[in-house]
Formats: structure tokens, sequence, C-alpha cells
């Protein structure tokens, strides 16, 4: 009897260990459980941007800043000095009397070297012209009540009496006989009237460079 509930008890004991080990085995996870491909790396998107330097677009060039190699500005050019460089009203005035100081030099040489009537009517009427646009330009302006100004205008009404006179003189001479040498017409007569003209533009001249 001793041996038959032993019996039992080890076919007991040895059945339970074989359940215990069956209910083991259905737990267990294998360690290559799950999605078997291959995951995307996501980690690259959430990685800080890297700053970039720009590089330019043009090649450099050696010497470009070379003393010899940049232009000096044209400041003699009345274009860049009232558009690029912004001069005020002065100096509008001051490029437009110097156009006109150059036109009386030119009258001073032509009367000094006793140029024919033809010449200095020539430049008699160039004067005339830049004059009254000089006048359109500034009457009524700050720039008119200037002496520079106002010389200007009675130098110009100066000029145009004496080359209306020797024009006078070129169509009348053959009318005026030697012995009238006190004429109006007569050479004397427009000799000392050029000379008093090549005075006051001497003296113009003194008071247009000083406005300068």
């Amino acid at each position: 009897m001793k041996k038959i509930l032993i019996l039992f008890l080890f076919l007991f004991l040895f059945g339970t260990q074989i359940v215990f080990a069956k209910k083991k085995e259905s737990v267990n996870i294998p360690e290559t459980s799950g999605y078997l491909g291959t995951l995307p790396n996501i980690t690259q998107r959430f990685q800080p941007s890297e700053t970039k330097e720009a590089e330019p677009t043009f090649e450099y060039q050696d010497g470009f800043n070379h003393q010899d190699e940049i232009k000096p500005a044209p400041t003699n050019n009345p274009a860049f000095v009232n558009i690029i460089m912004k001069k005020d009203k002065t100096s509008h005035y001051i490029n437009d009397l110097n156009e006109i100081i150059t036109i009386i030099e030119k009258l001073q040489t032509i009367i000094e070297e006793k140029e024919n009537v033809q010449k200095f009517n020539a430049q008699s009427y160039f004067l005339k012209a830049n004059v009254e646009y000089f006048r359109d330009k500034y009457q009524n302006k700050s720039e008119e009540s200037y002496s520079s100004f106002k010389k200007v205008m009675q130098l110009s009404v100066h000029v145009q009496t004496i080359s209306q006179l020797r024009l006078e003189r070129e169509i009348y001479s053959p009318y005026v006989t030697a012995l009238q040498s006190g004429n109006t017409f007569s050479k004397n007569s427009i000799d000392v009237q050029l000379d008093y003209l090549l005075a006051d533009i001497k003296e113009t001249l003194v008071v247009l460079k000083e406005a300068k």
C-alpha cells in the first residue's frame, strides 16, 4: 500500500512539473518577436540646422584699390557737382557764373588783340544769349541781389552797345572822311569806346571771380 502511495505521489509531482513547464513556455516572449523590418532614421530631421556663410558671387581682383587704378572724381564737371555731390543753389549759381566768366575773358582777348568786327560781334552775341539765360534763371531770386549778378547785367548792356556801334560803323564808314576824326563812327571814336569797354570788362572779372 505504501508503494502504491509513493508511486502515486511521484506521478503527481512529475505531472505537476510538466504542466508548470508548459505554462512557463507559453508566457515567454521570444526575443525576436514584433516588427522585423528596418525602421527609418528620423533623428536627422530633428538635428539643428548649420549656419553657412554666403560666398561672394564675384571674383576678387588684385590691385582693385590700387591708387593708380582709381580715377579721380570729375569735380570740374558741373553735372557731377550738381547731381552726384548735390550742391546747393549757390553752387549752381557759381557754375553758371564760371561759364560767363569764360565768355567775357574770350571777349577781352578779342579786344586786346584787335580782332575784326565779325569776331567781336559773334562773341558779343554769345555773351548776350548766355546772360539772358542767366538773368531768367536767377531773376526774382536771392541771387538777383548779388553784386556779381548786377555786374554781369551792366556789362552785357555795355558790350551790346559797342557791338551795335561797330556794326553801324561798318555800314557808314564809306561816308566818313578822314577829317571827321571826332565823328561817332570814326576809328578814333570806336577805339576810345573799346578802351572804356576793356576797363569795364577787367573790373567786372574781378567782381565775378571774388564771388566764387
